[in-house]
């Protein structure tokens, strides 16, 4: 009796649904066209787009089945890829009709919001990350340090790295005035009782904030120092071997030896 009542219902659902179809009120569902090139409306190519969508979506979310065998997780993972595929296709057929750019977008995102890592397009969704023989394909090993030569540490030493360039760097220079100047300061600001030294004070350029070279003697004051050099040098000779000899003198003299 309720196998009875349960065939009449399905008929009675069937012929509703029949007459629903033909006055319009609810499409025909539709296979999805195996060719995007088919489809030549944007619109329409959206919609199969979306409906990829929702299939990728839900396989995701099941594939994370831990009651799956790893056949099925197998099985599974290729299905969304195949889908990944099929919806490439048909972002490519939008673009080329002048609707949005797709496929050069957006990463693709796991359950847990990760991208999902792939090898030449093939893409491993949860659990079939964990598969046997999938997990070593992305174990990444830590290279081995390899000791370097001295050679190898010098050559791609130049200029800079000893200073050779340092007058080039504007930043540099700037500091290193700015630097000088606070010196300046510091010195100007001390008490004027202080002990004075026996060094020479250099002129000070208070518009650039240079220290100024002390003057440099002209030939003529050269040509006397070195003159008096000399002739200071030949008395220090001369009269010591005088005074030595008055000295030797005196001792014959008085005995002394």
């Amino acid at each position: 009796m309720a196998r009875n009542e349960e065939k009449a219902q399905s008929m009675l659902y069937r012929f509703r649904e029949a007459q629903a179809a033909e006055l319009g009120l609810v499409r025909k569902k539709e296979r999805r066209p195996a060719m995007a090139s088919t489809v030549d409306t944007v619109g329409e190519c959206e919609r199969w787009r979306r409906q990829i969508l929702g299939e990728v979506s839900r396989k995701v979310s099941k594939i994370q089945d831990a009651s799956l065998s790893d056949y099925q997780v197998r099985d599974l993972n290729d299905e969304i890829n195949k889908l990944l595929r099929e919806k490439y296709h048909w972002e490519k057929r939008i673009k080329q009709l002048g609707g949005a750019n797709y496929y050069s977008s957006a990463k693709i995102l796991d359950s847990e919001g990760k991208e999902v890592p792939g090898n030449r397009g093939y893409k491993y969704f949860g659990r079939a990350r964990d598969l046997p023989g999938v997990r070593e394909l992305f174990e990444t090993e830590e290279p081995e340090k390899v000791a370097r030569s001295r050679t190898e540490l010098y050559r791609n030493i130049d200029a800079d790295y000893y200073g050779y360039r340092d007058e080039e760097d504007g930043d540099l220079l700037e500091y290193e005035l700015d630097q000088e100047r606070e010196r300046l300061e510091e010195l100007k600001q001390q008490p004027d009782d202080e002990e004075e030294t026996e060094h020479t004070v250099m002129d000070v350029d208070e518009k650039d904030g240079y220290i100024l070279d002390t003057p440099i003697p002209d030939r003529k004051q050269i040509e006397e120092y070195l003159v008096n050099r000399r002739r200071q040098e030949l008395m220090d000779k001369y009269v010591s071997e005088d005074l030595a000899k008055n000295e030797q003198e005196t001792k014959e003299l008085t005995g002394q030896r």
